[in-house]
């Protein structure tokens, strides 16, 4: 006789903010924005099964949060776990930052010990910020990636990561060898990959730091199994696209280093991608591959200005990261402030809804995801924030004066960060309570 299990049930109330397709360019009022203020979110067994005005009935545990905001957790979907330790670092661009502080850095998590505490704090200051689910860059050592794997399990959480591959142009104690390297990712692969909600991604650092037979081997496991992701960096600072357009003379540009290699592909997760020809946009929408957009971290390393409307009009998909630690914080609200400054360089207008959809069901659906994590859509996982309108009295005047559920939602993008966070949710378990 099997053993009934109990249905837990919980329902948040408050302003229920998500999408259900992708807003308009610079629209403020745009019928792919699901705002339902006032309402409650009805969370089964860690499921959403739906949304309501009325106030629900006894059977449900009830949590009233009314007059506050809540989102579908945050999905950051290009950080680095050991780059805690060098944020904030002080005077470089990207390649002698490398060489300064990250390596350094990383180094030490060949410690069991170091990799293990690392990766615990490091998910802690996710949930902290809001993000519920990463696309993560541990480091060289099987270690830190086992480390990262078992911590985010721990915690339920929805987390994309791998051991990264260098086996050139990297300090000792960083690299690894190409049969090594394969041998360490298909023992990970077994262990994690469709685990949970763990999913491996061949993770490879940059093309300078891997030779033509390691991004083979790379190229190789994507191809031998199309449910992988692969996670890596492209054409983020014009010295490094220019560095690799010497060690790659055959190629035509930096992202066909990694289209020769089978390495695009819908499950390809590519950061910055500043320094982008058309006909690299092209060759981005036909594979499906995405760009993860990096803000606070190209304005940090002075590294240029992503041109998001070039990439909407190729038709690929863009997605939100912190990159931290070059860029400055794991708020993704932070993180897409930064955004709106970047593109009105560039002299255009992002949206509040733009902007949060690239952190939310955008980002889930680039990663083949939508179906699981960013949005209120019944039958999701319950990943949920729930965040105070305004902290403050700058904020708390500037929220009371909005007249427009944009122009309200885009003060609290510009205004909060994570000390607006009241509550996380992930599978419908509180991760953290303020």
């Amino acid at each position: 006789m099997t053993q009934q299990v109990p249905v837990q049930r919980l329902a948040l109330r408050g302003d229920l903010l998500d999408f259900m397709s992708t807003p308009a360019w610079g629209a403020e009022d745009d019928a792919a924005v699901r705002f339902r203020p006032d309402h409650w979110l009805l969370i089964e067994n860690g499921r959403i099964v739906g949304a309501q005005p009325e106030d629900p009935d006894p059977s449900w545990q009830r949590e009233d949060h009314a007059g506050r905001l809540i989102l579908p957790g945050f999905i950051d979907t290009h950080v680095h776990c050991p780059q805690l330790d060098v944020i904030a670092s002080y005077g470089s661009e990207l390649l002698d930052w490398l060489n300064r502080y990250t390596f350094p850095a990383e180094r030490r998590y060949a410690d069991p010990a170091v990799a293990q505490a690392g990766a615990e704090r490091f998910l802690d200051a996710l949930l902290a910020h809001g993000t519920t689910s990463a696309v993560v860059f541990p480091t060289v050592h099987k270690g830190s990636a086992e480390a990262l794997f078992e911590s985010a399990r721990a915690r339920g959480m929805r987390l994309v990561a791998g051991k990264v591959l260098m086996d050139r142009h990297a300090p000792d104690g960083l690299r690894d060898d190409v049969a090594q390297a394969e041998r360490d990712c298909i023992d990970l692969i077994s262990r994690f990959h469709g685990k949970d909600r763990l999913a491996y991604a061949v993770t490879v650092r940059f093309a300078p730091t891997s030779t033509p037979e390691q991004l083979a081997m790379a190229g190789a496991l994507c191809k031998a199994d199309p449910t992988l992701y692969m996670q890596t960096h492209v054409a983020e600072n014009r010295a490094e696209v220019e560095w690799v357009a010497k060690l790659f003379p055959h190629a035509r540009s930096y992202l066909d280093v990694y289209a020769r290699e089978g390495l695009l592909h819908p499950r390809a997760v590519l950061a910055h991608g500043i320094w982008l020809d058309e006909a690299d946009r092209r060759v981005l929408a036909e594979t499906g591959a995405q760009v993860a957009f990096c803000p606070s971290s190209n304005l940090f390393l002075g590294s240029g200005l992503f041109d998001w409307p070039a990439a909407r009009q190729a038709g690929f998909r863009v997605s939100a990261a912190s990159d931290v630690g070059g860029g400055t914080s794991l708020s993704m609200q932070r993180t897409l402030a930064d955004g709106y400054k970047v593109q009105a360089l560039n002299g255009q207008r992002l949206s509040a809804w733009v902007a949060l959809h690239a952190a939310t069901r955008g980002a889930a659906e680039a990663l083949g995801l939508g179906a699981e994590i960013g949005s209120f859509d019944v039958g999701s996982v319950a990943d949920v924030c729930v965040w105070d309108w305004a902290q403050g009295p700058v904020a708390q005047v500037r929220d009371a004066l909005a007249r427009t559920p944009h122009e309200r939602v885009f003060a609290w993008l510009t205004l909060s960060d994570e000390r607006n966070l009241r509550a996380a949710y992930v599978a419908g378990q509180a991760r953290v309570v303020a």
